[in-house]
């Protein structure tokens, strides 16, 4: 799109501007002083490093390995740490109230249950503490002068065998701050229909669903995330590009699958920067956001862990402006198409995009008419005077 609005949006503006965030990770996302606190509490002597700047930097150095599977390694030291109902409301909480001063009004945020029970908590329990802490958090956000929604999704190991379980936990606490249901971890070797028992539930349940898919693995991975378990979006799909060819003069074609994704209007959960760490991209210029958003995908920007990733979705925006020369009518389009692919009612998220994000852009918009008179300095008296 191409706004009436010329310049790049600053990062205070990108800051304020209303965001939407469909994937991010519970346990990748805590603030690296909390980490060391709670293993302080706990005894846990694990971490590499006890200072919170050095540790916050150990996280996102050990992440940036090219590989999804020593990525993922890191996540043994944040679970570790949130094995308490104390630690996931606190962990939770502080979520809320972190993406809420970033700017972001809408969150769908997913942790596996399955992974916080070492310390005698239930399944029920793990998600409780998470909810109440979410619905702690969002009200510290509106003491503070922000507004946001955070929706859980309760998310199954690929590599586990409790899928169907984690399904049937999701549908139990639907009216209750969970809305929808995930599958995570590495994808090589652990493919989605391993667990179409859960898939099949939660369509007889009319419940939402999103599978990590298309991230370290390639179109096969999507393909049956969709065809097989009936996905309603991927988590990460960044893969799709596999199946798009760009000529030499520039002529684009799609491949079948990569076709019905954008037929369909399949909502892809892309995260440039974790994307440049686990290798699935190798610069922010070459992802493929950049194509995939020309094309018109249903693209959506994602944070995916915070910590690891030393990132939040201001950030995310500011290497896309930067990269691409976004606009705010860009950050809008993401926006409302993360908006239109979350897992609130369609009512709900008609408010939210008519009520929140279009005024928000608005107004945003809007500031360059005031920025002359703003910067022209007032006539001195004196010079009246005479």
């Amino acid at each position: 799109m191409t706004s009436e609005f010329s310049n790049l949006p600053t990062p205070e503006q990108i800051r304020r501007a209303p965001k939407v965030l469909l994937h991010d990770h519970l346990d990748g996302g805590l603030r690296p002083a909390t980490v060391v606190d709670l293993a302080r509490e706990i005894r846990y002597a694990g971490l590499p490093e006890t200072d919170p700047e050095k540790l916050g930097i150990w996280f996102r150095e050990a992440a940036d390995s090219g590989s999804l599977e020593r990525y993922l390694e890191t996540f043994a030291h944040t679970c570790a740490v949130m094995q308490t109902r104390e630690a996931l409301f606190r962990v939770a909480a502080e979520c809320a109230e972190d993406l809420a001063a970033d700017g972001v009004v809408y969150a769908e945020v997913r942790y596996a249950p399955e992974q916080h029970l070492e310390a005698g908590l239930s399944l029920e329990e793990v998600v409780e503490a998470v909810n109440e802490g979410f619905r702690e958090g969002e009200r510290r956000a509106r003491a503070d002068g922000h507004r946001i929604r955070v929706g859980a999704l309760l998310t199954a190991m690929r590599h586990a065998a409790r899928a169907l379980e984690i399904a049937e936990l999701a549908n139990r606490y639907r009216d209750l701050g969970v809305v929808g249901f995930d599958i995570a971890g590495a994808e090589a070797g652990h493919p989605p229909t391993r667990h179409l028992d859960a898939f099949e539930y939660l369509k007889r349940e009319n419940n939402h669903f999103t599978i990590h898919a298309g991230e370290a693995f390639g179109l096969p991975s999507i393909w049956q995330a969709l065809q097989w378990c009936g996905a309603d979006r991927l988590g990460h799909g960044v893969r799709i590009i596999d199946d798009i060819e760009v000529a030499d003069d520039g002529s684009v074609t799609l491949g079948r699958l990569a076709s019905y994704v954008r037929d369909k209007r399949i909502p892809l959960e892309l995260c440039p920067t974790s994307n440049l760490q686990t290798g699935a991209a190798a610069s922010y210029a070459e992802h493929p956001i950049g194509l995939l958003r020309r094309l018109r995908f249903r693209c959506t920007v994602n944070t995916d862990n915070r910590l690891m990733s030393g990132t939040s979705m201001s950030r995310e925006f500011e290497h896309l402006v930067r990269t691409f020369r976004y606009t705010l009518d860009d950050m809008q389009w993401f926006t409302v198409n993360g908006m239109k692919s979350s897992f609130l009612p369609f009512d709900e998220r008609l408010a939210m995009i008519n009520e929140v994000i279009k005024p928000g852009y608005a107004e945003l918009r809007s500031e360059w008419v005031f920025r002359q008179s703003a910067a022209t300095p007032a006539p001195s008296r004196d010079a009246d005077a005479g």
